[in-house]
């Protein structure tokens, strides 16, 4: 595109930013090949870019993602996520009467993207921009024990575990243990790990890379949420939340 008032270092930082649109990580060299600049002057972009969380840096590849900010403003328009998963959470809330959440991952930590409020007079503390920790939470136990071992290994090494509860999984060994026992069901559970009296299970989100990155969530009062509730619940997150990834993109491979 020319026009005499672009300014060129936006326009560059712009053209940075689509080329993670067919890639789900680039490196510093990558990037300068496909624009066609000097490394030091790619650098300099994309350095920048990640000052402002636009970008995010793989501390275990050394490449470069879109970074969650990039979302987080997109949801101030028609968030293609957002517009998928709301029918599934709105359905959720009218089966099951409970709170809904969707949330994304965000390094260690989960931001709450969409919430459906219970019409019951007992309301989950959550809000929409809220951010809590993946260990002490179903969504993000849910997207921690679907992402590859070694991947959910170096985030839960960059953890700071604070005990919230009596019930917090406050250390790697015992998340690692519930991480492995659970892995395969398809869903994650938390009982008053957050909040005293609160019970949430949720299931997680696949992108057209693959990658477990956003979960939907139930949750509410312990006392209402017995065993063979949650098995009906984790079944309908289980389907809803497929079909949500499915409508992202996500195509599920045999192994």
């Amino acid at each position: 595109m020319e026009n005499d008032k672009m300014i060129q270092s936006v326009g560059r930082a712009i053209q940075i930013l689509k080329c993670f649109e067919n890639h789900e990580e680039l490196g510093v060299t990558e990037v300068s090949k496909i624009m066609e600049l000097h490394k030091s002057t790619t650098f300099g972009l994309i350095a920048t870019l990640e000052a402002y969380r636009l970008l995010e840096k793989n501390e275990e590849t050394g490449k470069y993602r879109l970074g969650l900010e990039l979302f987080r403003l997109g949801t101030k328009v028609n968030s293609n996520l957002r517009r998928i998963a709301i029918p599934y959470l709105e359905r959720l809330v009218s089966m099951y009467g409970e709170t809904v959440n969707l949330v994304a991952m965000d390094d260690t930590s989960v931001i709450y993207l969409e919430k459906v409020e219970s019409s019951h007079s007992m309301r989950i503390c959550t809000m929409v921009g809220g951010r809590l920790p993946l260990y002490c939470t179903a969504v993000g136990k849910s997207i921690l024990a679907s992402l590859p071992k070694d991947e959910a290994d170096a985030i839960i090494e960059r953890m700071n575990f604070k005990k919230f509860t009596e019930n917090t999984l406050c250390d790697r060994e015992r998340l690692l243990k519930y991480l492995e026992d659970t892995k395969g069901n398809g869903y994650a559970e938390e009982s008053e790990e957050f909040e005293m009296g609160l019970s949430c299970i949720a299931a997680p989100i696949f992108n057209h890379f693959g990658k477990a990155f956003a979960a939907i969530s139930v949750s509410g009062p312990a006392s209402r949420m017995t065993e063979e509730f949650r098995k009906k619940i984790s079944a309908s997150l289980i389907e809803f939340t497929q079909e949500v990834s499915r409508k992202m993109g996500y195509v599920k491979t045999s192994v």
